[in-house]
């Protein structure tokens, strides 16, 4: 974060600077020039406390948001900061209302706290004024217990959960300091070779996010969220916080595939018994200190009116710790009964705190605030991550295909769009282009991906693929035997390709920013000859899908990354 020597009453006074590349406006809004000599080191200064919105190509517009700025807070980042960082960059200063708002604002992190006293949850706060104001609303008083001082509010057993989520409903993120149960003893330690007999250690950024996540076992940590690129090495980071905890630990992630990667990657660099290691998934139901798990078997019920059978793996051991990989997608059961746990130490890994359903505060809430954050240029430069070339390549309707999205409904317009079969020539011409690349090709709808594996000859893997069948192609992809792979969305999160360095995206989740992310962190890995991938995705011109393409390309956007624009006739 660049700074400058201006005090926050000489930011205000600031007069008009025209060679500075960004207006600061009183909605909370920042426009920023995508041209000017100064963007890449006011865009990086901006990252730690706002969020793109948009992306044209010579304006990038930002927003300053609550939780934002209680994230910065979190962060250690100060209000002074974020002002002076305002200061530097914009044309015009800071509105002087902005700068009030955002000291306002970042200063409620932490004015209300919950502590512990002999063993009693206590709701409190220097300002006995403010708590007394927060403690007469009724959804905040019915889960306080009766008796009250003046400073300190007892909060029923239970409620630990429940009262943050009320308070920042009303503008207050509470600052949890109440600690956390020990937990069942598991001892495990990292190996300095692998199973494999390769030398291993933390890299210097994993172990500042294992020590940012651990506080030096302090109130201050134990629950938190830690976020970095794909291929940045976020299960060695999950395994470095079980390592520093040396406690039970039960792992959540996304499917079965990367169950089985997290628990081959215990058993090459832990020297935790095998033994130990339990998996809980549809084909398996073992409980070990260290249990790995998928969202989807324990959000799992026979029908809309039971309840959730394996929710009870949360209370199957003492844990000391829960890991929640890939926390942007943790479901609406799992946050319930997370509320409800808020005595055990939680852990979020992810590639970005971006939520297609708008739940951000929760993860805030429930799993923690972001603790430590390291951008995916920062590791490209450092050579942890491969350089990436993003290319957006827009391609034009035949007339019957026209006419059909002319009449369709908005949502059907999306789709005829995606499965535009010009696709399939563009998808050959790139093919011939990498011709000794390893390609994955990725998209949405099963039947378009089933007639393009096809007419290509290509292997898919979608949902209906068995198990076996997808471990074995995963395989034979990562031995070279295939160079080419057609996947669904299965393919999005935590599968680990590494020698993958081209995907061909030909269709997708409507805006999805983080799936756009996940879809770029499979071509990341680090590459033993030239460490560069290519990502491409296929747009039909003038249509939703180009409107939903702007939209998914925001949070890559933000981390640096450019997407050249390319019209299908410049292919040939």
């Amino acid at each position: 974060m660049v700074l400058n020597e201006h005090s926050i009453g000489e930011v205000k006074k600031l007069s008009y600077r025209p060679d500075l590349p960004m207006i600061v406006q009183s909605d909370r809004t920042i426009l920023l020039e995508a041209q000017h000599p100064l963007f890449n080191e006011a865009r990086q200064a901006l990252a730690g406390f706002a969020e793109l919105i948009k992306s044209p190509e010579y304006i990038h517009t930002y927003r300053i948001t609550p939780l934002s700025l209680w994230n910065a807070a979190a962060a250690h980042i100060a209000p002074e900061q974020v002002t002076e960082v305002l200061g530097t960059y914009s044309k015009y200063g800071v509105p002087s209302t902005i700068v009030r708002e955002i000291h306002e604002t970042m200063k409620r992190y932490g004015l209300i706290r919950l502590e512990k006293a002999a063993d009693q949850l206590l709701l409190t706060s220097d300002d006995p004024l403010l708590l007394q104001e927060l403690t007469s609303y009724r959804s905040i008083s019915s889960l306080l217990e009766e008796h009250r001082e003046e400073h300190e509010y007892p909060v029923k057993p239970y409620a630990r959960g429940l009262i943050k989520q009320e308070l920042i409903r009303l503008g207050y993120p509470v600052q949890d300091l109440a600690g956390y149960t020990s937990g069942e003893d598991c001892p495990v330690s990292l190996l300095p070779t692998t199973a494999s007999g390769k030398a291993f250690s933390l890299r210097g950024y994993q172990q500042e996010a294992v020590d940012a996540f651990h506080a030096a076992g302090s109130a201050l940590g134990g629950s938190g969220v830690l976020v970095l690129p794909c291929g940045a090495g976020k299960t060695v980071i999950g395994l470095g916080a079980l390592c520093q905890l040396q406690k039970a630990t039960l792992i959540l992630t996304t499917n079965t595939t990367s169950v089985r990667q997290w628990i081959s990657e215990l058993r090459d660099k832990t020297d935790l018994d095998p033994a130990m290691i339990g998996e809980y998934t549809g084909e398996r139901k073992e409980v070990k200190p260290v249990t790995v798990a998928t969202y989807q078997i324990l959000t799992y019920r026979p029908d809309a009116e039971s309840d959730f059978p394996h929710m009870e793996l949360f209370s199957k051991r003492d844990w000391g710790l829960i890991i929640y990989d890939e926390v942007h997608l943790l479901p609406a059961p799992v946050f319930r009964v997370t509320s409800g746990i808020q005595a055990t130490r939680r852990l979020g890994l992810t590639a970005t705190l971006v939520r297609e359903d708008g739940r951000e505060e929760d993860v805030f809430t429930l799993i923690g605030p972001k603790k430590y954050e390291m951008p995916w240029k920062v590791l490209e430069e450092q050579g942890w991550i491969a350089g990436a070339t993003c290319q957006e390549i827009r391609l034009p309707f035949e007339a019957k295909w026209r006419e059909a999205y002319a009449h369709a409904g908005a949502r059907q317009k999306f789709r005829i769009a995606a499965e535009n079969p010009r696709k399939l020539d563009v998808v050959r011409k790139l093919l011939d282009r990498h011709g000794n690349d390893r390609v994955l090709i990725i998209g949405q709808y099963v039947e378009q991906l089933e007639q393009m594996a096809q007419l290509l000859d290509i292997p898919v893997i979608t949902g209906k693929v068995p198990e076996k069948e997808r471990e074995s192609l995963y395989q034979r992809f990562k031995a070279g035997d295939l160079t080419r792979l057609i996947v669904s969305k299965v393919a999005n999160f935590a599968v680990d390709l590494p020698d993958a360095n081209v995907a061909i995206q030909i269709s997708g989740t409507f805006g999805s920013r983080q799936e756009e992310a996940q879809r770029l962190g499979r071509i990341l890995r680090p590459k033993q000859k030239e460490n560069t991938a290519h990502f491409y995705t296929l747009v039909t011109r003038d249509t939703r899908e180009q409107e939903f393409a702007m939209n998914r390309q925001l949070f890559l956007v933000e981390q640096g990354y450019k997407y050249d624009v390319i019209e299908i006739e410049s292919l040939d």
